[in-house]
């Protein structure tokens, strides 16, 4: 009997990596990257949240998940070393206890540091740059099996942090980290979208992180998640004609919200609200697609007409849409680079089918606005528009060249996006 495929989480990948490697150290991973060859390349797998090949091997498939799990806080210097296999539920928790915080989180805790930064990944604020802006220092792996250590400043260093595991594999980080806070968090239902109009930035600079979602079936907003340091009751504006929600829920409607961190204005530690959902309970068993898409924040408003043009389309395939603001950054492949941003996230029901030719359309109606893919999604753009929307991947070129010029670390998704 054939043994199951392995695949990523949401199971619309399966894995063709023929090897599967978990190191218990950095010399094991050193050796294994040494002897590995253009014809057995190899790819790093985090949490497996990716939903595309992109860290699907030719050859070996190698998880950081048996290294140390080493957390080292420096308080003086407000940093803290991580071992990259560490997932940000694992870390959060250490960092806590040393009254320490990061800045910002995702809306899953459940996926690795190091996944995380690679591909860019971000919770909201208009304050808050995404994850991988907290990297101050990282420690690489190069195709050679040296170790190399990069800092901020160092040469390269920008195009190194976001990398989609084209350079090496990423052994530890070291991270930016603030005071630990507490944070409250209240959910308001059904605000129509025309309340944006004039209100969008009010709206989305309300709290430390605002997230909007909607199912596109119908001109407005179905959930506003307002997260704030403190919790004063929100002044009836104009503008905020939705209504506070009297339960907690869930993103997606008829959902249960007990995978969801609490609400109802109830503060708590910032691990324990900055993420939409608790690390012990997973929001779904994986049934779903995703796909992402950021662009400048001052066309927030236009995008979300042009994507209301398409509701039709979109609410069939759809389980549900977050839109979220995130702070520009200087890193070479951030979706965010440059630009303060507006992300529009889909989570797509799991019909890759039906899904792909709706993922298709709304590409189309973002196009004008110059969006850029989240890298670990689905998405269509052609690799000429890449190279257009993402300015800096000329310089991401040359340092996949540097570090890694035979190519162990490539395989189909870096050829088929980055052309190499």
């Amino acid at each position: 009997m054939n043994a199951r495929p392995r695949t990523n989480w949401a199971g619309n990948v399966a894995f063709g990596a023929p090897d599967v490697r978990r190191p218990s150290s950095v010399a094991q991973l050193q050796s294994l990257v040494a002897h590995a060859s253009p014809r057995n390349r190899i790819r790093v797998l985090g949490a497996g949240h990716s939903f595309n090949d992109l860290a699907d091997a030719p050859g070996t498939q190698v998880s950081l998940a048996g290294l140390p799990p080493e957390i080292s806080v420096d308080s003086a210097a407000r940093l803290a070393r991580v071992a990259a296999g560490l997932s940000y539920a694992e870390l959060a928790g250490r960092l806590d206890e040393a009254g320490f915080a990061l800045r910002n989180l995702a809306s899953l805790p459940h996926i690795t540091v190091a996944g995380a930064t690679a591909t860019a990944t971000h919770g909201s604020g208009a304050a808050n740059q995404n994850l991988a802006a907290a990297v101050s220092g990282l420690t690489l792996v190069t195709a050679t099996g040296d170790v190399v250590d990069l800092c901020r400043g160092d040469d390269g260093f920008d195009g190194a942090v976001v990398h989609l595991g084209a350079l090496g594999a990423v052994v530890s980080l070291t991270l930016d980290l603030v005071p630990s806070f507490e944070v409250s968090q209240r959910v308001y239902e059904n605000l129509p979208l025309a309340a944006l109009d004039d209100h969008f930035t009010d709206l989305m600079t309300s709290g430390y992180s605002v997230s909007l979602f909607t199912d596109w079936q119908a001109p407005r907003i179905t959930q506003v998640w307002l997260k704030r340091h403190q919790d004063p009751l929100i002044a009836q504006e104009p503008w905020f004609t939705a209504t506070p929600a009297s339960v907690s829920l869930h993103p997606v409607p008829g959902r249960s919200s007990d995978a969801c961190t609490q609400q109802l204005g109830v503060p708590g530690r910032w691990y324990d609200r900055l993420p939409h959902f608790r690390p012990e309970s997973r929001p779904s068993a994986g049934h779903e697609l995703q796909s992402e898409y950021l662009l400048p924040v001052a066309h927030a408003v236009p995008a979300l007409h042009a994507l209301d043009q398409i509701r039709d389309r979109l609410a069939p395939v759809l389980q549900v849409s977050e839109i979220r603001v995130v702070a520009a950054d200087q890193l070479w492949l951030s979706p965010c680079y440059g630009q303060d941003s507006v992300a529009f996230h889909f989570t797509w029901k799991p019909d890759a089918a039906s899904v792909l030719p709706v993922v298709t359309l709304a590409e189309r109606q973002l196009a004008p606005f110059g969006a850029r893919p989240h890298w670990g999604k689905i998405f269509a753009t052609p690799p000429e528009a890449l190279r257009e929307r993402y300015e800096r991947l000329p310089d991401f070129l040359r340092l996949m060249d540097h570090y890694d010029p035979e190519g162990k670390f490539r395989n189909a998704y870096t050829a088929r996006h980055l052309g190499r």
